[in-house]
């Protein structure tokens, strides 16, 4: 149900996206839910990433960089930017002694980055506080978080893009 402002403008998870544009399909509505909580739960993603004194990108490169080695170029492909902002990412990295630059076996050119151990107790760390649940998920009960897992999970296992994605953040090879 959607609240409205002091104007009486719509407002809220039931306008958001979908009900902006008039869409009243049930995937539209889900889309535009899960969007929404994404959305509105951001703050627990910078709080996070700030406790471990991280910016954002420096947290989702030091979980991309969990999957094993990568090149600089692929971490910036995964992270959508290019490769002279990695660069300054991983500097700040290398710097807290999180990251380290290898040369590549074969390729003395090419520098892989490798986590340190302290990169990767920070990362495991990081990542077991961004894997709770934000409150409105947590307040659910046992069987609608398991529903809502398992519906969400049928979703991410048949898109085409399923296998490049899970590539992309684990580094791993594609099944």
């Amino acid at each position: 149900m959607s609240k409205q402002d002091a104007s009486g403008n719509a407002k809220g998870a039931g306008h958001w996206l979908a009900g902006e544009a008039g869409r009243t399909d049930p995937g539209s509505e889900a889309w535009s839910l899960m969007h929404w909580m994404m959305v509105t739960n951001r703050q627990l993603f910078f709080a996070t990433a700030q406790e471990f004194d991280l910016a954002p990108q420096q947290t989702i490169a030091l979980r991309i960089l969990g999957g094993g080695p990568r090149k600089m170029s692929d971490l910036a492909n995964a992270l959508f930017c290019d490769n002279s902002n990695v660069t300054g990412i991983v500097d700040r990295l290398e710097e807290r002694s999180l990251v380290r630059r290898e040369s590549a076996e074969g390729d003395r050119r090419v520098k892989l980055l490798v986590l340190t151990e302290e990169g990767e107790r920070v990362r495991v760390e990081n990542t077991k506080r961004m894997a709770e649940p934000p409150p409105p998920i947590a307040a659910l009960s046992e069987k609608d978080q398991r529903t809502l897992r398992d519906i969400l999970k049928r979703a991410v296992d048949s898109a085409p893009d399923a296998d490049a994605a899970e590539t992309a953040l684990s580094g791993k090879p594609a099944k």
